[in-house]
């Protein structure tokens, strides 16, 4: 089933993208498991939100929570870098890929039904808590738990294929082998101190070494939500994970590698 999950989301993807009313494009997806009683999960109600929610409480004879990253491609990432406001192509981007994880959701949740599974969706977004600001299920820090990359200073998940780009998940009542978490950390600063590149893109001083004003960030959101209504729903600005060395890899495997 392992393979199957996997198969099944790089074919979606690569179909969906070929629709005439899609204008942006993905890269090949990054696919995670978590077993669902992984003890992290109920340590995400104290680095989350107390809220937070562990599967058991969407699923509950929930098995495995499938966790996917859909890659923005360089030519998306590029249009994003000047300016305070997201280019149109960032902003069409974020809605589209929205739309792209419900639609992928839904199929999956067909092919685990073929398959005699029960399967509950979350969202991409907007599962949160609005006068806090804080997620009941944060799908950063499941694929974290699922292996799919470690966090870099702009509070983002850096994947192999690094941070621009969107996370979805589910949770499956099947049962399937779990990934190992990535022990070393993708962050060049927090791996040697080397880089705060983040920081400094940051357009509206939200981001900070020690610390994240998510409020301060939410209004920049909104300023890109008003700029774009002809598009959709685009509360997103992205700035913090264009022109940095994690855009579109894992900097310090890289850095590894190149020492060899």
């Amino acid at each position: 089933m392992k393979y199957k999950t996997i198969q099944t989301i790089e074919d979606f993807v690569a179909e969906y993208q070929k629709k005439k009313n899609i204008s942006t494009r993905w890269g090949v997806p990054l696919v995670g498991f978590a077993e669902a009683t992984d003890p992290l999960f109920n340590q995400l109600k104290t680095v989350v939100s107390p809220t937070h929610a562990v599967p058991q409480d969407l699923l509950t004879n929930a098995g495995t929570v499938v966790s996917f990253f859909l890659p923005f491609p360089k030519s998306v990432t590029s249009t994003n870098i000047k300016g305070r406001l997201s280019s149109p192509e960032w902003a069409v981007g974020y809605v589209e890929t929205n739309e792209l994880i419900k639609q992928l959701s839904l199929h999956l949740t067909e092919v685990f039904a073929d398959a005699g599974e029960e399967v509950v969706t979350i969202p991409a977004t907007h599962n949160w808590i609005e006068d806090k600001l804080i997620s009941n299920w944060s799908h950063r820090h499941v694929a974290f738990i699922a292996g799919l990359g470690r966090f870099g200073l702009n509070n983002m998940l850096i994947t192999d294929r690094g941070c621009c780009g969107r996370l979805g998940s589910l949770i499956t009542s099947a049962v399937i082998e779990p990934d190992a978490r990535p022990a070393l950390e993708s962050c060049l600063d927090k791996y040697d101190g080397s880089c705060k590149k983040c920081v400094r893109k940051c357009v509206n001083e939200a981001l900070f070494k020690d610390s994240f004003d998510r409020f301060r960030c939410y209004d920049q959101l909104l300023k890109n939500v008003e700029e774009y209504k002809s598009v959709g729903y685009a509360d997103v600005c992205g700035k913090c994970l264009t022109v940095v060395p994690c855009s579109h890899i894992n900097p310090v495997k890289m850095k590894l590698r190149a020492k060899k």
